[in-house]
């Protein structure tokens, strides 16, 4: 039997539902292989990474034309990858922010996580995949395609675009105000130093002297929120 070129059919798949295709096919293909054939082929943080976002993000257009809701779309186990079953929080908390207890803001991790997630997490969470999973409303970040020889310099514009547009300085009022997202995981962003520190290097925004505040989220819908390759 042929191993599956997973990156491929990945990356394939977001781009069928980019474009209104049928997915059946690239979805059976997904499902199909071993788990040992899908770890033998992800070797590194970086790979795990970029295919496991594309998935996510495929998956929750396809969930969410069928109608499902929070938080049956993120709870249920229905994306079916190497003969195993995910959820979407089984892949975003599970496997890319390395079995982190959603409700605790990132700062304790999950022990009750299945064995086959913790075969698939990465060695090392990278708060960056915040930035680049996107939850089919208008304040997620949009969706890009994901490739692990550029992972890094997606990330990286990824991570300063969001920033640049959900952050407001406001002077007279002494505050910055940011992406609730960050106060949701608090914890894998290295708390108020760390999101004083990712907006200095992104924005080269001194907040030392201004109170940081967190806007209400956008939950409008948006499911094709798509950005160009490039």
């Amino acid at each position: 039997m042929t191993t599956p070129n997973w990156q491929a059919l990945a990356s394939t798949l977001l781009r069928q539902v980019q474009t209104g295709q049928p997915t059946e096919a690239t979805q059976e293909a997904l499902a199909n292989g071993t788990a040992g054939d899908l770890r033998a082929a992800l070797l590194d943080d970086i790979a795990k990474k970029a295919f496991w976002i594309n998935v996510y993000n495929a998956y929750f257009q396809i969930l969410a034309q069928r109608n499902l809701l929070p938080p049956d779309i993120y709870r249920r186990r229905v994306v079916r990858i190497a003969g195993e079953d995910f959820s979407l929080d089984d892949i975003e908390h599970g496997i890319l922010r390395k079995y982190r207890y959603k409700p605790a803001l990132g700062f304790l991790p999950n022990p009750f996580v299945r064995r086959h997630i913790r075969r698939q997490a990465v060695q090392r969470m990278d708060y960056r995949i915040h930035f680049a999973l996107n939850c089919g409303v208008a304040s997620c970040p949009p969706i890009a395609f994901y490739d692990p020889a550029r992972l890094e310099q997606q990330l990286e514009l990824a991570t300063a675009a969001f920033l640049s547009s959900e952050t407001a300085v406001l002077p007279d009022q002494g505050e910055v105000h940011v992406s609730r997202l960050l106060w949701w995981y608090l914890g894998d962003f290295g708390g108020y130093r760390g999101i004083r520190a990712m907006l200095r290097q992104y924005l080269r925004i001194d907040t030392q002297r201004w109170r940081i505040r967190f806007r209400a989220y956008d939950y409008t819908r948006r499911l094709h929120h798509f950005v160009p390759e490039n």
